[in-house]
């Protein structure tokens, strides 16, 4: 594995004459551009975590309704409900799965989801559900079996997946961005040119890492605070990592290795 990251940052550098250095040039351009990008993105999304995560705060403390409100109100309260239609928009990335229910006075109430397991796939017309109302919004919807799924106004996921957001767009960016730097004021060093690549490419586990723990943490049903902390740990390790392949660039092997590649 490490032979095979020398030689894809040997292989980068490879080529001779001003094409060779145009190509370097260019890629290091797009590099420097995509790094800007995903730091924007990553900054727009602490606000968002921030605002999910008070919202989070506010639907746990929310005090049950001591009877059904006629109002939107910040208390929350079960309704029943019957299953009108089902649509799990199979195959289509722009449509949410989504069901219509029905309430006891037959008037429909629309509802999206942001998955279909584990409730919503085995549901079918007349079937009998349980809707958790939060502030005008079925928040979580429940089958006669128990099993729960919260809906796409759900106040509990959300902070976790921006937060996961914002470390991928965030970590990857920071290194994209010290990377092209580093190789744009090399000036011709092909070793701080190496090294400079080194650290950019190692953006692109940290990035991936923080996405497939914010999978693992949702598929196992882990607290919040675990997406930090795998996070970290493995961040920790990729950087260790990356140290070690800078300090091999600036030595000069990872262009033999690229070379001998």
């Amino acid at each position: 594995m490490s032979r095979g990251i020398a030689a894809r940052v040997g292989g980068e550098g490879a080529g001779g004459g001003m094409t060779g250095k145009g190509d370097r040039g260019a890629r290091t351009l797009m590099w420097l551009m995509g790094a800007v990008l995903m730091l924007a993105l990553g900054a727009a999304m602490i606000p968002e975590f921030r605002a999910a995560q008070e919202r989070e705060r506010e639907f746990r403390a929310a005090p049950v309704c001591a009877s059904v409100p006629v109002e939107v109100s910040n208390c929350r309260w079960k309704q029943k409900f019957t299953v009108r239609s089902v649509d799990l928009h199979r195959g289509s990335r722009h449509k949410p799965p989504e069901a219509e229910l029905l309430l006891p006075s037959r008037k429909p109430w629309h509802v999206t989801f942001r998955n279909t397991n584990p409730v919503l796939s085995g549901l079918e017309p007349h079937d009998k559900v349980v809707g958790l109302i939060w502030r005008g919004d079925v928040v979580d919807l429940r089958d006669t079996e128990g099993e729960q799924q919260e809906t796409s106004d759900g106040p509990l996921d959300w902070p976790t997946d921006r937060l996961a957001g914002a470390l991928a767009c965030l970590s990857f960016g920071a290194a994209a961005l010290v990377g092209s730097l580093w190789s744009a004021l090399a000036r011709g060093n092909r070793c701080h040119d190496a090294a400079g690549r080194v650290v950019r490419l190692h953006g692109i586990p940290l990035g991936i890492t923080a996405l497939l723990t914010l999978w693992l943490q949702s598929a196992n049903d882990w607290p919040a605070r675990s997406l930090p902390i795998i996070w970290g740990i493995v961040a920790a390790l990729i950087l260790a990592n990356m140290v070690g392949f800078v300090v091999a660039a600036l030595r000069g092997q990872i262009a033999r290795a690229g070379g001998e590649a």
